[in-house]
């Protein structure tokens, strides 16, 4: 099995992307940030428990890859237990939260019988999530999509190896099977991948966001706060779409888009990507992808023979 893992991705973690990875056989994903109201959370999760049934049915001599559910922790608690109940009665597996200190939800995770895994974009948001007895950490390096970190995976991966036993997970820029083998190598367990996954058929992605992750090279993405007063990576196409100069964008105070023109909106129009972005020339299935990453991850674990 390719030791993947699907990222959540605003917008772009269809059911159709998260049912195509589990199929498979990487963990496919789940994110309750792109549903207006819970009873669509449940439906997606309905639908992916369905067509994964049937799956299994039909090839059951298959590994079906398990399903992970990203909820924010930050609401209100009988909300979050809850999406939990949800998650638990279609079969997800594992939950990821991001942003802050994870304490607060490990035992309703945990009482779930879910594994429990968190961002973590710097050795002291590792520590405070080791702390809390998380399962796993999402180890966000330089270079990857969305509100990544600074720190190269060169030193931000072995250094939390040293310090934890669980499962680490290398997230940013991470678009080729070698560069999952290379995630081995430094001591991780699993390779996180985003913007890979969001140019792929089954990405409820638009279809100019796919171009231009197809056409932008890792130069052409920019890491900055002048988006949504936080630092994140953009694609500068989108930028200059909406009338924006990536090179001298307004910095505002905390978070905030009001300085934003009309129209524009973070995710909606104005998209992310990592630097990854540099090594993808393609959209294709995910079953098509998945099997090239497969071939590239063999090459490269025989490397050095």
């Amino acid at each position: 099995t390719l030791p993947a893992f699907s990222a959540p991705m605003f917008l772009c973690s269809s059911p159709e992307l998260a049912i195509e990875n589990c199929k498979e056989g990487i963990v496919g994903f789940l994110t309750m940030n792109d549903c207006r109201e819970d009873a669509e959370f449940e439906a997606r999760l309905r639908s992916v428990s369905d067509a994964l049934a049937r799956f299994a049915d039909e090839q059951p001599d298959a590994r079906i890859g398990p399903l992970a559910v990203n909820v924010a922790p930050a609401i209100e608690p009988a909300r979050f237990a809850g999406f939990m109940a949800m998650g638990q009665r279609y079969g997800a597996s594992i939950v990821v939260t991001s942003v802050g200190n994870p304490s607060g939800v490990r035992a309703v995770i945990a009482d779930h019988g879910f594994q429990h895994y968190h961002d973590v974009t710097t050795i002291r948001f590792a520590e405070k999530a080791i702390a809390a007895g998380v399962d796993g950490l999402i180890a966000i390096g330089a270079g990857g999509g969305g509100h990544a970190g600074t720190i190269s995976h060169l030193a931000l991966i072995p250094a939390l190896r040293a310090m934890f036993s669980g499962t680490l997970v290398m997230a940013g820029a991470v678009s080729t099977g070698a560069i999952i083998r290379a995630a081995e190598v430094l001591g991780a367990d699993l390779a996180y991948l985003g913007t890979r996954m969001i140019a792929t058929r089954e990405a409820s992605a638009p279809d100019a966001y796919k171009a231009m992750l197809v056409s932008s090279g890792a130069e052409d993405v920019i890491y900055t706060r002048g988006v949504n007063g936080l630092p994140a990576s953009w694609l500068k196409a989108s930028l200059r779409d909406i009338g924006l100069d990536p090179d001298h964008l307004f910095i505002p105070e905390g978070r905030s888009t009001a300085h934003l023109p009309a129209g524009a909106a973070p995710w909606r129009n104005i998209w992310s990507a990592g630097q990854g972005t540099g090594l993808i020339d393609d959209v294709p299935s995910v079953a098509e992808l998945v099997m090239q990453l497969r071939i590239e991850y063999g090459a490269a674990c025989a490397v050095p023979d």
